[in-house]
Protein backbone atom coordinates (compact mmCIF):
# COMPACT_ATOMS: atom_id res chain seq x y z
CA UNK A 1 0.00 0.00 0.00
CA UNK A 2 2.58 2.29 1.26
CA UNK A 3 4.54 1.50 -2.63
CA UNK A 4 1.21 2.54 -4.06
CA UNK A 5 0.92 5.78 -2.57
CA UNK A 6 4.94 6.81 -3.27
CA UNK A 7 4.28 5.82 -6.92
CA UNK A 8 0.64 7.72 -7.18
CA UNK A 9 2.82 10.99 -5.49
CA UNK A 10 5.80 10.86 -7.87
CA UNK A 11 2.83 10.57 -10.61
CA UNK A 12 1.40 13.70 -9.23
CA UNK A 13 4.65 16.06 -8.58
CA UNK A 14 5.85 14.96 -12.96
CA UNK A 15 2.76 15.98 -13.85
CA UNK A 16 2.81 19.15 -11.89
CA UNK A 17 6.03 19.65 -13.04
CA UNK A 18 5.26 19.43 -16.99
CA UNK A 19 2.08 21.57 -15.98
CA UNK A 20 4.41 24.70 -14.82
CA UNK A 21 7.44 23.82 -17.41
CA UNK A 22 4.87 24.15 -20.37
CA UNK A 23 6.23 26.36 -22.96
CA UNK A 24 4.11 29.46 -24.34
CA UNK A 25 4.23 28.69 -28.56
CA UNK A 26 5.18 31.83 -30.65
CA UNK A 27 2.21 32.62 -31.75
CA UNK A 28 1.44 33.33 -27.77
CA UNK A 29 4.39 35.13 -27.15
CA UNK A 30 3.27 37.59 -30.71
CA UNK A 31 0.20 38.31 -28.84
CA UNK A 32 1.07 39.15 -25.45
CA UNK A 33 4.19 41.63 -26.21
CA UNK A 34 2.71 43.07 -29.99
CA UNK A 35 1.45 46.22 -28.54
CA UNK A 36 4.38 46.95 -26.49
CA UNK A 37 6.87 46.39 -29.70
CA UNK A 38 4.41 49.07 -31.22
CA UNK A 39 4.51 51.05 -28.52
CA UNK A 40 8.74 51.40 -28.41
CA UNK A 41 8.34 51.77 -32.11
CA UNK A 42 6.11 54.72 -31.65
CA UNK A 43 8.87 56.30 -28.66
CA UNK A 44 12.18 55.61 -30.74
CA UNK A 45 11.55 54.09 -34.76
CA UNK A 46 13.08 50.77 -34.06
CA UNK A 47 10.50 48.67 -36.36
CA UNK A 48 8.17 46.77 -34.18
CA UNK A 49 9.02 43.65 -36.60
CA UNK A 50 12.69 43.95 -35.24
CA UNK A 51 11.79 43.91 -31.51
CA UNK A 52 9.39 41.09 -31.75
CA UNK A 53 11.66 39.34 -34.21
CA UNK A 54 14.70 39.64 -31.82
CA UNK A 55 12.71 38.85 -28.80
CA UNK A 56 11.65 35.87 -30.49
CA UNK A 57 15.17 34.65 -31.34
CA UNK A 58 17.08 35.94 -28.90
CA UNK A 59 14.85 34.17 -26.12
CA UNK A 60 13.21 30.87 -27.47
CA UNK A 61 10.31 33.07 -27.83
CA UNK A 62 10.24 33.86 -23.80
CA UNK A 63 11.05 30.21 -23.00
CA UNK A 64 14.99 30.33 -22.75
CA UNK A 65 16.71 30.34 -19.12
CA UNK A 66 17.75 33.92 -19.42
CA UNK A 67 13.76 34.93 -20.23
CA UNK A 68 12.14 33.05 -17.68
CA UNK A 69 14.83 33.70 -14.92
CA UNK A 70 15.99 37.15 -15.79
CA UNK A 71 13.25 38.84 -17.99
CA UNK A 72 16.03 39.50 -20.26
CA UNK A 73 14.63 38.31 -23.77
CA UNK A 74 16.81 40.31 -25.83
CA UNK A 75 20.39 38.64 -24.40
CA UNK A 76 21.88 41.95 -23.65
CA UNK A 77 24.97 41.96 -21.56
CA UNK A 78 25.76 43.79 -18.36
CA UNK A 79 28.42 46.13 -19.83
CA UNK A 80 30.10 49.00 -17.81
CA UNK A 81 27.15 51.19 -17.69
CA UNK A 82 24.67 48.73 -16.35
CA UNK A 83 23.69 49.10 -12.56
CA UNK A 84 21.23 47.01 -12.09
CA UNK A 85 20.43 43.32 -11.43
CA UNK A 86 22.62 40.54 -13.23
CA UNK A 87 22.02 37.09 -13.80
CA UNK A 88 24.98 34.69 -14.98
CA UNK A 89 24.51 32.67 -17.99
CA UNK A 90 26.71 30.59 -20.86
CA UNK A 91 26.97 32.36 -23.90
CA UNK A 92 30.41 32.85 -26.17
CA UNK A 93 31.84 32.48 -22.77
CA UNK A 94 31.12 30.36 -19.87
CA UNK A 95 29.23 32.13 -16.79
CA UNK A 96 28.74 35.62 -18.85
CA UNK A 97 26.95 38.34 -16.98
CA UNK A 98 23.17 39.51 -17.90
CA UNK A 99 21.29 42.63 -17.48
CA UNK A 100 18.31 41.07 -15.12
CA UNK A 101 14.85 42.78 -14.89
CA UNK A 102 11.66 42.68 -12.77
CA UNK A 103 9.28 42.26 -15.90
CA UNK A 104 9.61 41.75 -19.15
CA UNK A 105 8.26 45.10 -20.28
CA UNK A 106 11.06 46.43 -18.55
CA UNK A 107 13.46 43.99 -21.11
CA UNK A 108 11.36 45.81 -23.84
CA UNK A 109 12.33 49.42 -22.69
CA UNK A 110 15.71 48.90 -22.05
CA UNK A 111 16.45 47.12 -25.41
CA UNK A 112 14.90 50.66 -27.08
CA UNK A 113 17.39 52.64 -24.47
CA UNK A 114 20.51 50.47 -25.18
CA UNK A 115 20.19 50.57 -29.26
CA UNK A 116 19.33 54.17 -29.04
CA UNK A 117 21.99 55.63 -26.52
CA UNK A 118 24.44 53.44 -28.46
CA UNK A 119 26.55 55.15 -30.99
CA UNK A 120 27.08 51.95 -33.28
CA UNK A 121 23.43 51.70 -34.01
CA UNK A 122 23.36 55.42 -34.59
CA UNK A 123 23.39 54.68 -38.41
CA UNK A 124 20.23 52.23 -37.96
CA UNK A 125 17.65 55.26 -37.35
CA UNK A 126 18.25 56.47 -41.06
CA UNK A 127 16.19 53.55 -41.92
CA UNK A 128 12.25 53.82 -42.30
CA UNK A 129 10.47 51.92 -40.04
CA UNK A 130 9.14 49.56 -42.09
CA UNK A 131 12.17 49.11 -43.80
CA UNK A 132 13.16 45.53 -41.53
CA UNK A 133 15.33 43.98 -43.73
CA UNK A 134 17.70 47.46 -43.64
CA UNK A 135 17.46 46.49 -39.97
CA UNK A 136 18.35 43.13 -39.77
CA UNK A 137 21.35 43.47 -41.97
CA UNK A 138 22.01 47.00 -39.88
CA UNK A 139 21.75 45.20 -36.51
CA UNK A 140 24.09 42.48 -37.76
CA UNK A 141 26.92 44.61 -39.20
CA UNK A 142 26.53 47.03 -36.58
CA UNK A 143 27.80 43.92 -33.68
CA UNK A 144 24.81 43.02 -32.16
CA UNK A 145 25.17 39.40 -32.51
CA UNK A 146 28.11 36.92 -33.98
CA UNK A 147 26.04 34.69 -36.19
CA UNK A 148 26.92 35.46 -39.58
CA UNK A 149 23.80 34.11 -40.42
CA UNK A 150 21.47 36.48 -37.99
CA UNK A 151 20.09 39.04 -40.62
CA UNK A 152 18.80 36.12 -42.87
CA UNK A 153 17.25 34.45 -39.64
CA UNK A 154 15.42 37.56 -38.42
CA UNK A 155 14.50 38.65 -41.82
CA UNK A 156 12.72 34.98 -42.46
CA UNK A 157 11.13 34.96 -39.12
CA UNK A 158 9.77 38.25 -39.38
CA UNK A 159 8.05 37.16 -42.76
CA UNK A 160 7.42 33.63 -41.80
CA UNK A 161 4.85 35.09 -39.50
CA UNK A 162 4.19 38.36 -40.97
CA UNK A 163 5.25 40.59 -37.85
CA UNK A 164 5.44 43.72 -40.22
CA UNK A 165 2.08 44.67 -40.29
CA UNK A 166 2.99 45.48 -36.79
CA UNK A 167 5.24 48.27 -38.26
CA UNK A 168 2.35 50.04 -39.57
CA UNK A 169 2.10 51.42 -36.09
CA UNK A 170 -1.56 49.44 -35.11
CA UNK A 171 -2.19 45.85 -33.73
CA UNK A 172 -3.70 43.14 -35.19
CA UNK A 173 -7.06 43.46 -33.36
CA UNK A 174 -7.32 47.28 -34.94
CA UNK A 175 -6.03 46.46 -38.76
CA UNK A 176 -9.33 45.66 -39.62
CA UNK A 177 -11.05 48.69 -38.16
CA UNK A 178 -12.97 51.13 -40.20
CA UNK A 179 -10.33 54.11 -41.21
CA UNK A 180 -11.33 57.16 -39.38
CA UNK A 181 -11.45 60.72 -41.08
CA UNK A 182 -8.13 61.64 -39.07
CA UNK A 183 -6.33 58.66 -40.67
CA UNK A 184 -4.67 57.60 -43.46
CA UNK A 185 -4.35 54.48 -44.98
CA UNK A 186 -1.03 52.40 -44.12
CA UNK A 187 1.03 51.77 -47.66
CA UNK A 188 4.23 49.80 -47.53
CA UNK A 189 6.39 53.59 -48.01
CA UNK A 190 4.53 54.49 -44.94
CA UNK A 191 6.11 54.90 -41.42
CA UNK A 192 2.95 55.86 -39.51
CA UNK A 193 -0.77 55.35 -40.08
CA UNK A 194 -1.81 58.51 -38.14
CA UNK A 195 -1.75 61.51 -40.53
CA UNK A 196 -4.51 63.82 -41.05
CA UNK A 197 -5.06 63.51 -44.75
CA UNK A 198 -6.67 66.78 -45.08
CA UNK A 199 -4.55 68.99 -43.11
CA UNK A 200 -1.28 67.91 -43.90
CA UNK A 201 -1.37 65.78 -46.93
CA UNK A 202 1.47 64.13 -47.68
CA UNK A 203 4.06 64.46 -50.50
CA UNK A 204 7.44 62.82 -51.61
CA UNK A 205 10.63 64.57 -52.72
CA UNK A 206 13.47 62.24 -53.73
CA UNK A 207 11.73 59.01 -52.48
CA UNK A 208 11.36 60.81 -48.61
CA UNK A 209 7.90 61.77 -46.98
CA UNK A 210 7.18 65.76 -46.34
CA UNK A 211 4.36 67.55 -45.09
CA UNK A 212 4.35 71.49 -45.68
CA UNK A 213 3.54 73.56 -42.35
CA UNK A 214 0.99 75.91 -42.07
CA UNK A 215 0.92 79.23 -40.21
CA UNK A 216 1.82 78.86 -36.80
CA UNK A 217 3.10 75.39 -36.58
CA UNK A 218 6.13 74.17 -34.37
CA UNK A 219 8.02 70.87 -34.59
CA UNK A 220 6.54 70.67 -31.24
CA UNK A 221 3.08 70.90 -32.43
CA UNK A 222 3.44 68.98 -35.67
CA UNK A 223 4.83 66.24 -34.08
CA UNK A 224 1.46 66.35 -32.11
CA UNK A 225 -0.43 66.50 -35.15
CA UNK A 226 0.85 63.80 -37.04
CA UNK A 227 1.30 61.15 -34.16
CA UNK A 228 5.12 61.16 -34.06
CA UNK A 229 7.58 61.22 -31.32
CA UNK A 230 9.06 64.52 -30.22
CA UNK A 231 12.54 63.81 -31.35
CA UNK A 232 11.65 62.62 -35.07
CA UNK A 233 10.93 65.84 -36.93
CA UNK A 234 13.84 67.91 -35.27
CA UNK A 235 16.09 64.81 -36.46
CA UNK A 236 14.54 64.06 -39.94
CA UNK A 237 14.94 67.93 -40.32
CA UNK A 238 18.22 68.22 -39.23
CA UNK A 239 17.04 71.10 -36.57
CA UNK A 240 16.47 71.73 -33.35
CA UNK A 241 13.29 71.46 -31.14
CA UNK A 242 13.26 75.06 -31.23
CA UNK A 243 14.07 76.25 -34.68
CA UNK A 244 11.51 78.26 -36.12
CA UNK A 245 9.34 77.15 -38.60
CA UNK A 246 7.07 78.93 -41.31
CA UNK A 247 4.40 79.01 -43.05
CA UNK A 248 5.27 76.61 -46.49
CA UNK A 249 8.41 75.15 -44.84
CA UNK A 250 9.22 71.19 -46.19
CA UNK A 251 9.10 69.44 -43.28
CA UNK A 252 10.56 66.21 -43.77
CA UNK A 253 8.43 63.48 -41.82
CA UNK A 254 11.32 60.77 -42.97
CA UNK A 255 15.11 61.10 -43.31
CA UNK A 256 16.44 62.74 -46.06
CA UNK A 257 19.12 60.32 -48.11
CA UNK A 258 22.67 60.98 -49.02
CA UNK A 259 21.89 61.78 -52.72
CA UNK A 260 19.84 63.55 -54.87
CA UNK A 261 17.71 61.57 -57.15
CA UNK A 262 18.52 60.62 -60.99
CA UNK A 263 18.36 63.41 -63.45
CA UNK A 264 19.59 66.36 -60.12
CA UNK A 265 23.30 65.79 -60.50
CA UNK A 266 24.54 69.50 -59.42
CA UNK A 267 22.53 73.01 -58.44
CA UNK A 268 23.66 76.28 -58.96
CA UNK A 269 23.32 78.45 -56.25
CA UNK A 270 21.40 81.61 -56.06
CA UNK A 271 20.90 84.53 -54.17
CA UNK A 272 20.79 83.82 -49.97
CA UNK A 273 20.85 79.88 -50.49
CA UNK A 274 22.42 78.19 -47.58
CA UNK A 275 23.69 74.57 -47.51
CA UNK A 276 20.52 73.51 -45.31
CA UNK A 277 18.15 75.24 -47.80
CA UNK A 278 19.70 73.04 -50.36
CA UNK A 279 20.03 70.21 -48.26
CA UNK A 280 15.57 70.62 -47.91
CA UNK A 281 14.84 71.48 -51.57
CA UNK A 282 16.50 67.97 -52.53
CA UNK A 283 16.23 65.67 -49.29
CA UNK A 284 19.60 65.24 -49.25
CA UNK A 285 21.37 65.18 -45.43
CA UNK A 286 23.73 68.92 -44.88
CA UNK A 287 26.42 66.52 -44.03
CA UNK A 288 26.59 64.96 -47.27
CA UNK A 289 26.38 67.83 -48.94
CA UNK A 290 29.65 69.49 -47.42
CA UNK A 291 31.34 65.81 -47.96
CA UNK A 292 30.33 65.77 -51.92
CA UNK A 293 31.56 69.16 -52.35
CA UNK A 294 34.80 68.85 -50.29
CA UNK A 295 33.45 72.14 -48.32
CA UNK A 296 34.43 72.95 -44.77
CA UNK A 297 31.30 72.08 -42.30
CA UNK A 298 29.18 75.49 -41.22
CA UNK A 299 30.82 77.15 -44.28
CA UNK A 300 28.14 78.64 -46.88
CA UNK A 301 28.73 78.49 -50.77
CA UNK A 302 28.88 81.94 -52.82
CA UNK A 303 25.72 82.76 -55.26
CA UNK A 304 26.94 81.16 -58.42
CA UNK A 305 29.01 78.61 -57.24
CA UNK A 306 28.12 74.64 -58.12
CA UNK A 307 26.99 72.49 -55.94
CA UNK A 308 27.28 68.65 -56.59
CA UNK A 309 24.20 66.73 -55.41
CA UNK A 310 25.38 63.15 -56.57
CA UNK A 311 28.80 61.20 -56.29
CA UNK A 312 30.59 62.34 -59.82
CA UNK A 313 31.08 59.38 -61.91
CA UNK A 314 34.64 58.50 -62.61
Amino acid sequence: MRVCYIIVSWLIFFTMSDLFAQKITVAEYIDTYKDWAISEMKRSGIPASIKLGQGILESGFGNSKLATEANNHFGIKCGSAWKGEVAYHDDDKKNECFRKYKDAKESYTDHTNFLTNNKRYASLFEYKSTDYKSWAKGLSKAGYATDPNYPQKLIELIERHELHVYDTGVSSSKRTSTTSSRTRPTSAKDDFATFNLVDYPIRENNRTSYVLAKEGDTYTSLSVELDMMPWQLPRYNEAKASDKISEGDIIYIQPKRRKAEKGKETHTVSGNETMYSISQTYAVKVARLYTLNRMEKETEPNAGDVLNLRKKKK
